[in-house]
């Protein structure tokens, strides 16, 4: 992988990592599911007009849509709304990978190979220290909204697996298309019933946000990934991911003040740890393996 792909890729993990502060603003104002509804709204509206429909099943386009759109995100916004920090938010959406091996074992019979296995005993080990220490920078409630919107981006993945070699771009905009409704009515039904007025009544800060996570998040985000992953290997450049909720808790820390306690972080060095083993484990291991044979 060439400078330019290391830094776009870089440039992908820095967006991603801000994004969970960026929405931290928007929720002092806008409710998590109306907020979720309008990311989408702008990222499908004009663009499904312009973008053609991608080379796929629109059962594909549907199952992501609700999978992703609709209950990840409604959960995760839920949950950082008043129940988890931006930082550990980022930090524990990425259950997502242990969630994903472990369907993918389960539904499309991939061999669990034991850096996975001991990676996931880890990072499980790291969340059950967050459910100790539950009244920190998360509490009960924002623990399992997260571990359920970890759960369902997990079935999201499993979806896309199906999608083949597809433009990522394409596909996240006619996605957005699918949320919008249903997140809207859930919005009217749950959290206000006067959307027009709390619109009118929101300020430029929150706007900014939904933009950011609209446009920059997703379209300019995905657009740099879908690239990246056409141009190299995904095993090259998928472990880039887990650079996110370092930067996550990092801009966290900076930008809302958010401190992380003892448990926490301990919590956190093994769901990284756990997440670093089940990827590079066993071509560490490879690695190791053919530097000492090449050392006899």
């Amino acid at each position: 992988m060439g400078l330019k792909s290391i830094v776009c890729a870089l440039s992908v993990v820095l967006i991603w990592g801000l994004n969970f502060s960026v929405i931290k603003f928007g929720l002092e104002e806008l409710p998590p599911i109306l907020f979720s509804g309008l990311r989408f709204l702008i990222v499908a509206i004009p663009a499904v007009f312009i973008v053609p429909f991608p080379k796929t099943s629109v059962w594909n386009v549907i199952g992501v849509g609700v999978f992703l759109g609709v209950l990840k995100f409604s959960f995760l916004f839920v949950a950082m709304k008043a129940d988890a920090s931006a930082g550990i938010s980022s930090l524990l959406l990425q259950a997502q990978v242990i969630f994903t091996i472990l369907f993918s074992a389960l539904f499309f019979k991939e061999k669990t190979n034991r850096y996975q296995f001991a990676g996931i005993v880890m990072a499980c080990l790291g969340f059950s220290l967050f459910i100790i220490t539950s009244n920190g920078n998360i509490t009960s409630n924002g623990l399992i909204m997260l571990l359920f919107a970890a759960l369902f981006w997990a079935i999201s993945n499993l979806i896309m697996k199906r999608t083949g070699d597809v433009n990522l771009l394409h596909f996240m905009v006619w996605v957005s298309l699918i949320p919008p409704i249903p997140l809207f009515i859930l919005s009217f039904l749950f959290e206000n019933r006067d959307p027009i007025g709390l619109l009118m009544a929101t300020s430029e800060k929150s706007w900014l946000s939904v933009i950011y996570v609209g446009y920059i998040s997703t379209l300019v985000a995905f657009a740099i990934w879908g690239w990246l992953l056409r141009s190299h290997h995904a095993a090259t450049v998928t472990p880039f991911a887990l650079l996110i909720p370092i930067v996550g808790i990092i801009s966290s820390n900076l930008l809302l003040d958010e401190t992380l306690t003892t448990l926490e972080t301990f919590g956190t060095i093994f769901i990284l740890l756990g997440l670093f083993t089940s990827v590079f484990g066993q071509r560490m291991f490879r690695f190791l393996t053919l530097n000492n044979r090449s050392a006899l």
